[in-house]
Order: C-alpha cells, then structure tokens, then sequence
C-alpha cells in the first residue's frame, strides 16, 4: 500500500505530483462509525413477551482512515514560488511541512490539507463489468482508483438503488474522481537519532470543510 498523496489546498488539475506530499504507507486503517438514535420501546417486554430497542436511521456516520509509515527524503513539486521547479526535501523537512499544514487553517492553501488520495487496485467498474484488460489472477492488470465512500452505478440503480442523488460516483480511473475531502486530526512522527527516515502516524476525518 504506497500509493497515497496529502492535496494541499492550492492542488488543481489532476496531476498529483503537484501541490501534493507523496506518503510511503504500510498501513491504512479504515473506520465508519454508524450513528443511530435508538430507545427502548416502554411495556414491550410486557406486552410482547420481549423488550425492543427502536432505532431511527438518519443516514450520519463518521469516516476515519488511519495511516502509518515512514517518511523519506521526497521530492514535491509546488507552484507557490512563481514557477513548478520539482526540490527534494529531506525527510525531517517533510515531517515538519505536513506539521504546518495540519496547524495551519483552510485559508492557508498553500500549507493546508484538503483532500487524501489512496490509490488501489479494481478489477470491476462503475458499470459493474469487468474492466478493460484486466486478468484477475494478476493483481497488477487492475485499475488504480481512488479510494471513496461512493458505490457503483447511476442515480437509483445498481449498488444506488434508492438514492436518487448520490453525493459522489464510483472512480473509473485515477485522476477523473477525487479523492476522500476532509482534514487531518493528528499527525506525530519521530526524530530517531543517525535515521534519515521517520516513522509516522496519521488520522484523516473525511468531511466537507469551510473555507
């Protein structure tokens, strides 16, 4: 798992070696937290010879993907500088730049983080057939895609059945659907005596943010 980018707020377009910070992953931890109002129904148990719980599905759940890895010397690419000169930074100078970004707010969109991109593999498109290609006994044949929360097909059909207008589609390829929108709770890293990589951990809560 390796092919993950922190977008700044300032990333346009769809290429993602500029305005991004490439992440060397070798976890990436996926949590939905379900919330449901429920309350015990009064005299059920009296009434039914069992107590009942009713819940109310109101459609909110919490998204979280927790990464960890290292950080090595990187190159990264930015066009706050007048011009898309490519640098390499050290991995400390990474560790400290995505540091900023998460201090920083929204309307530092040259620091702040507004999207992360994991790619992964898919053998199955939106279309639900099998993409163009592919051998599914090879891994390496499917299509990167960006990991997200939408499912396949139209507006109420296929996975969509019954959701007139869904908020995202399911990704055909790389760079023609976003990735997961949303900000940054926590970034820690460690300075390891003589190491020129660091370790790191991060949580990104997926979310609609302002500015």
């Amino acid at each position: 798992m390796t092919y993950v980018y922190l977008k700044t707020q300032a990333f346009s377009g769809s290429d993602l070696n500029v305005n991004t910070i490439p992440l060397k992953v070798t976890s990436v931890g996926i949590s939905v937290t379900k919330t449901i109002p429920a309350f015990p129904v009064p005299l059920s148990g009296v009434a039914l010879g069992e107590s009942i719980t009713a819940a109310l599905d109101l459609g909110m759940a919490t998204k979280n993907i927790s990464l960890s890895g290292v950080i090595t010397d990187t190159v990264i690419q930015k066009t706050n500088v007048g011009n898309e000169n490519a640098l390499t930074f050290t991995a400390h100078e990474v560790a400290q730049m995505i540091a900023a970004g998460v201090d920083s707010t929204g309307f530092a969109k040259n620091q702040a983080f507004s999207e992360l991109v994991i790619l992964m593999p898919s053998f199955v498109g939106n279309d639900y057939q099998t993409r163009g290609g592919v051998n599914t006994a090879d891994r390496s044949t499917g299509t990167l895609i960006p990991l997200t929360f939408g499912s396949r097909g139209g507006a109420d059909s296929k996975d969509n059945l019954g959701v007139p207008t869904p908020f995202s589609t399911f990704p055909d390829d790389a760079t023609t659907q976003s990735g997961l929108t949303g900000f940054v709770r926590s970034f820690s890293c460690n300075f390891e005596a003589e190491s020129h990589d660091l370790s790191f951990s991060l949580e990104f809560e997926v979310a609609s943010i302002v500015p």
